[in-house]
């Protein structure tokens, strides 16, 4: 349960009254076909509802399912107010300036990544979004298959680069660890300078931050659990009802999974990886390599 919900955040709010009344529902021994039936609405309403997808919940749609449901007068009361937080704050990855960009999959991680307390992080492929430089990541759009305009690219950096806000919260920053294959070392991104700047910054957030940790995984290693491609592991503070989940992202879409049995799966697939790799120390000695190669 969210106890101060002054200063809670609509996505925490999205996500705590998603998750409360999907167990609600099951606690009522009640299928989603079966509420969607009674209500007259659509299956993806409800499912919008229960994962938190909604960027703000009607107080009436909460309403309902807490008659359907049977909810005491009390923990209705809380539900609502979840609802009256996401009608009346907005997270900034919302506002107007950012919204053109940003895609449904983009916001269901946002919403996540925000309320999370843990992130592990495995990437094949490039830097972490929240260990990127702005030159890297205008880098990368440069190489982006649709390629954005030079209006959406200052966009696209604004929001990387403020996402890693979530690091240095002056309350509860965010618990990062991220995973790389050697290969984001070795393939240059942009000119020299640019893939320089950019080891230099992860080697000066994790000796500054101790709630960053990096681990290489080096070719030398040979096959290993993250080749199917990488992955976001996000776990959540343990007063709230959220379990853990998974993001993916793919070319031309984002998921999030939540079944228990696909992110156990992928928290295996960490500590292998974790097990595999050289420590933190020796990690940031391969980087510091790198970086003269550069």
């Amino acid at each position: 349960m969210i106890t101060d919900l002054e200063a809670a955040t609509p996505a925490l709010c999205r996500l705590q009254l998603g998750s409360e009344l999907r167990q609600l529902r099951l606690a009522a021994g009640l299928k989603g076909s079966q509420v969607v039936k009674r209500l007259l609405w659509s299956p993806s309403k409800l499912t919008r509802l229960e994962t938190g997808e909604n960027t703000s919940v009607e107080t009436a749609d909460v309403m309902a399912l807490c008659e359907i449901y049977g909810v005491d007068l009390e923990r209705r009361a809380v539900l609502l107010s979840y609802a009256a937080v996401t009608k009346t704050k907005r997270d900034w990855w919302l506002t107007p300036e950012y919204r053109q960009v940003i895609s449904p999959g983009l916001k269901a991680f946002l919403d996540l990544e925000a309320t999370a307390t843990a992130v592990q992080n495995y990437q094949a492929e490039f830097v972490p979004g929240l260990l990127q430089t702005e030159a890297y990541i205008r880098a990368l759009n440069e190489l982006a298959l649709n390629r954005p305009t030079d209006e959406e690219a200052d966009m696209i950096a604004a929001i990387r680069t403020r996402r890693q806000d979530v690091l240095s919260r002056p309350e509860s920053p965010l618990k990062f660890t991220a995973i790389i294959n050697e290969a984001v070392l070795r393939r240059p991104v942009g000119r020299r300078p640019v893939m320089r700047e950019q080891l230099a910054h992860i080697v000066d957030v994790v000796e500054s931050r101790p709630n960053v940790r990096v681990q290489v995984v080096p070719f030398s290693v040979g096959a290993h659990s993250g080749m199917d491609g990488s992955f976001v592991l996000i776990q959540f503070p343990e007063k709230l009802s959220l379990k853990p989940m998974v993001y993916l992202e793919g070319l031309v879409d984002a998921w999030v999974k939540r079944g228990e049995g696909d992110v156990e799966r992928y928290a295996d697939a960490v500590s292998d990886l974790q097990a595999l790799a050289p420590g933190p120390r020796e990690s940031l000695h391969m980087i510091k390599e790198a970086i003269k190669e550069h």
